[in-house]
């Protein structure tokens, strides 16, 4: 009977038994479950348990922390329960399960988008400052932009354009690339069908609005013709495209011979998701669009203007998402037609700005974060500037709650702006910069609007963000722990916000943890992750890394190792001190890669031997922050256990925790 027998028997007792078992797994610290029915563990009876530090339930897994033991814990787990083990892949797959309808669109919007944001948010800073430069009629009497009265700014805005059709008239192909890079198919395959979808041959999708029926040119297969149309900036139209390509692809594949393979497969499932983009899916998209469009057209000029304005606030956001809101120009240029100014406009403005605001607040909450403001501080500029892209996909959707709080202020803005009768004169100038195309007896009203649009998306994301990110870091949902973990991590706090103190200066010790990489030392309430940051291991400190190689901070002995995902390593020091050291956040998902083992288990080790070699550019790539984590699960007889953060350190040198 393995040491773990009797508690992994009860565990699975509190699970609900192996029948509510979709599939187990570990990570260096925890047992990861998906469960059938997750309503049947017993989650006070399991934080009981001795074994168990602390659980909690993140992406449809429920993750039960047991320390350096758990691999030893995780064989005894599945002898007694009788069933196998399966890969962390499959366990996150099973997981998705316990996600409903919502949770499942949001994370694979998420997984599509994120490969794409370093160049939309490249692509919303210049559209930005091109809005600027070239809409904004501030020379001679507001007749003239900058443009028009200066060449040299005239060909930078030219210039720049070449980079924002490429960043969001290219968002297809970029689109198709990145669901096929997801769902594990050919990716050049992908980018064709992304090419295909935006064509020079084709009529641009932000000229199809201003263009007559009639001339829209077309193909013509003599019992029929197809409109050659173009999906630039087009999100739906590239989303179903690619995913059909890849449900043709695997089709093909496993039907087909291996021997004619390579000719059958990318010639029939690319022709057949071209032919389904341009016959099916595309024009699906665009009636789907023209009935937006006339909805918005009666509501706004109709008896219940005020209420359906304030649903076309909340619901303008989503329709970025989806790229049908290009749509919206034809009834902007219709209004001003007809009534000499449009209220859809300032809406437009409103929902900018509304989104960037919600994208502040997350500014505000993760001001600790350097990782998470190299995405945020630009996302929030280029939404202040019109465009909403890198705000909605890089931040809001991620999390959830700011793309809702935005979408509110949005809307009692909209109300505001509707009452008011604000009125623009033109349409291109979003963000803060659009109250100079509204009408001048209107500005006041606007900038009232403008007010409510940045404070209560503000309000409500600090508000709502406060406590889910500190009852989970990770994606808000609660992290439940021990009581006594709690307390620990508190008496812990006045040490780790003490200042960095390099070895020399300080008073002799009994013993010393040097760091254990070259970087910034931080406290473990910043590492941004629920179970590191709540202590709920054990005490600790983090370095957020400046090089590639893990150093071992004091001499000992190898305990614990990961084999499949070789991110994390276990420390026996002489005194009894045991200490996890744990590369990256969720790195565990790599399964390995771009990490490499120096060591093995087992071997004594001297201070700054190495211990993994990791590469960072991977670690990013794959969406995980490189902050390293230093654990002491276990004491010894150690006391008085001081770390020292809040500054630089150099591996093999400087001091960052020392014990009498």
């Amino acid at each position: 009977m393995g040491k773990y027998a009797e508690d992994a028997r009860q565990l699975l007792h509190l699970v609900g038994g192996n029948a509510n078992i979709a599939a187990v797994s570990h990570c260096m610290t925890r047992m990861r479950f998906a469960l059938v029915e997750p309503g049947k563990a017993d989650i006070q009876g399991i934080e009981a348990m001795k074994v168990v530090k602390g659980s909690f339930t993140q992406s449809g897994q429920f993750q039960v922390i047991i320390g350096n033991a758990v691999a030893d814990f995780y064989n005894d787990f599945v002898k007694e329960a009788g069933i196998e083990g399966v890969s962390k892949d499959a366990v996150k797959q099973a997981a998705k399960k316990n996600q409903n309808v919502l949770q499942r669109v949001i994370t694979a919007l998420a997984e599509i988008f994120a490969p794409l944001i370093p160049a939309i948010i490249t692509g919303g800073l210049i559209l930005g400052f091109r809005n600027c430069i070239d809409s904004l009629y501030l020379f001679e009497n507001g007749t003239k932009t900058l443009c028009d009265i200066s060449q040299f700014w005239a060909g930078i805005d030219s210039f720049l354009w070449l980079i924002g059709e490429a960043v969001f008239h290219m968002l297809p192909v970029g689109i198709c690339w990145s669901v096929t890079k997801k769902m594990g198919t050919t990716q050049m395959l992908g980018i064709v069908l992304g090419l295909t979808l935006v064509s020079g041959q084709l009529l641009n999708a932000y000229a199809v609005a201003g263009t007559a029926a009639a001339d829209i040119p077309k193909w013509n297969f003599g019992g029929f013709q197809v409109n050659m149309i173009g999906y630039q900036g087009q999100v739906i139209p590239a989303v179903l495209a690619a995913f059909t390509l890849v449900y043709l692809e695997k089709f093909f594949r496993r039907i087909t011979p291996q021997v004619l393979s390579m000719i059958v497969v990318p010639f029939c499932s690319l022709l057949l998701s071209v032919m389904a983009a341009h016959f099916i899916l595309g024009p699906v998209g665009w009636k789907v669009g023209a009935a937006v469009s006339a909805l918005v057209f009666a509501g706004i000029t109709g008896t219940f203007k005020v209420i359906f304005c304030a649903l076309f606030g909340v619901v303008y956001a989503p329709l970025v998402i989806t790229g049908l809101h290009h749509m919206s120009n034809a009834i902007d240029l219709q209004l001003i037609a007809d009534y000499g100014g449009t209220m859809l406009w300032p809406m437009i403005a409103l929902s900018n700005i509304a989104q960037g605001s919600a994208v502040l607040g997350m500014i505000w909450l993760q001001r600790k974060d350097p990782e998470a403001q190299e995405v945020n501080i630009p996302a929030c500029i280029s939404c202040y500037l019109g465009v909403t892209e890198p705000a909605i996909f890089g931040v809001n959707l991620k999390r959830g709650f700011p793309f809702v709080c935005g979408m509110i202020g949005s809307g009692i803005a909209a109300v505001a702006c509707v009452a008011t009768g604000t009125t623009a004169n033109a349409i291109g100038v979003g963000g803060i910069p659009g109250i100079l195309s509204i009408q001048p007896q209107f500005m006041a009203s606007f900038a009232v609007c403008m007010v409510i649009a940045l404070a209560v998306p503000f309000l409500l994301t600090t508000a709502v963000g406060k406590k889910r990110l500190q009852a989970n870091p990770a994606d808000g949902e609660k992290v439940m722990t021990k009581s006594d973990a709690n307390t620990e991590i508190n008496t812990a706090t006045g040490f780790e916000t003490s200042a960095i103190q390099n070895k020399e200066a300080e008073k002799k010790t009994s013993g010393t943890l040097t760091a254990f990489l070259s970087g910034r030392a931080i406290p473990l309430a910043e590492v941004g992750d629920g179970v590191f940051s709540e202590g709920i291991m054990g005490r600790g400190m983090a370095i957020v890394p400046e090089i590639e190689t893990l150093y071992a901070p004091a001499d000992g002995r190898i305990t614990v190792m990961m084999p499949d995902s070789r991110h994390a390593c276990g420390l026996m020091l002489e005194n009894g001190m045991e200490i996890l050291l744990h590369i990256g956040i969720d790195t565990v998902d790599m399964n390995g890669d771009g990490f490499e083992y120096l060591v093995r288990e087992g071997q004594k080790v001297r201070t700054g031997t190495p211990l993994i070699k990791f590469d960072r550019k991977k670690i990013k790539a794959a969406g995980h922050p490189d902050v390293t984590v230093c654990i002491i699960t276990e004491e010894g007889n150690a006391q008085d256990l001081q770390f020292y953060t809040g500054s630089k350190v150099k591996e093999k040198e400087t001091a960052v925790a020392d014990w009498v």
